[in-house]
């Protein structure tokens, strides 16, 4: 297995033109000098090409000079040496197969999808990882984080996670990804920080209807505290690295 990883030419891709695609293909296009962001609808794709904005999922945000949309994803990824996967998680293992051919194999690959596949019930790194074959597990991470697309786009102070099984590739990610306003902390727990991000939807949903409800903040409190507790239980279960701390 090849576990060294591979930061390119300085091209980066993205695969997927939503509102968290868009924002991360902003915040990400000081650090290089060219960004690839696929977007699936080529009339999208276009009107962001002239008009330098994507109009339906981040209106009013600037695509800088250096993002370049395309719907051709054998194009988005030629020669980049980083390859984001932002599409939405019912969509990762058909895009995920239709980008395979493409892919060098030498590419890092960076699960930004929060979600468990259903039927499977597998991590999003997992379905890249059963796409891509086996020996593609030491160039897969997951970038995450308690992030709004729109704020980061704008560049106020953010934080993510990127963790890999290679805290190599971990490290190199960071250096790579992080910038004044958009910082990387890294850990070698993918299982925790996946099904911390999707798992947290659940308890915020929950805590909507009891607010919608009019409950009080007493039981939202409480649920958010048992939701946790929940979620560490499962994720223990599922081979969560408890004693995982972030490193700098």
């Amino acid at each position: 297995m090849n576990t060294q990883p591979n930061t390119g030419s300085n091209r980066l891709a993205i695969i997927g033109g939503g509102s968290w695609g868009t924002a991360l293909a902003i915040v990400l296009a000081p650090r290089f000098s060219e960004v690839r962001l696929w977007v699936y609808e080529s009339d999208l794709a276009a009107r962001m090409h002239d008009l330098r904005e994507n109009d339906v999922f981040l209106p009013g945000m600037r695509l800088p000079g250096n993002i370049a949309p395309t719907c051709d994803i054998g194009a988005a990824v030629e020669n980049c040496g980083i390859v984001l996967t932002v599409m939405p998680s019912h969509h990762v293992r058909a895009v995920v197969a239709s980008l395979k051919p493409h892919l060098s194999t030498e590419a890092s690959i960076v699960s930004a999808t929060k979600g468990i596949e259903n039927g499977s019930l597998l991590r999003m790194s997992q379905v890249i990882e059963e796409v891509l074959g086996p020996d593609s597990a030491g160039r897969i991470a997951v970038l995450s984080g308690p992030t709004f697309a729109r704020e980061v786009a704008a560049g106020e102070p953010a934080a993510v996670v990127i963790a890999s099984v290679n805290n190599q590739l971990a490290g190199t990610l960071q250096v790579a990804l992080s910038g004044p306003t958009f910082r990387a902390y890294t850990n070698s727990d993918p299982v925790g920080v996946e099904l911390g991000a999707s798992l947290k939807n659940v308890i915020a949903i929950a805590a909507g209807i009891c607010q919608g409800l009019g409950l009080g903040s007493n039981a939202r409190a409480a649920l958010i505290t048992r939701g946790l507790a929940e979620i560490n239980r499962l994720a223990v279960a599922m081979g969560y690295l408890k004693s995982t701390q972030p490193r700098s």
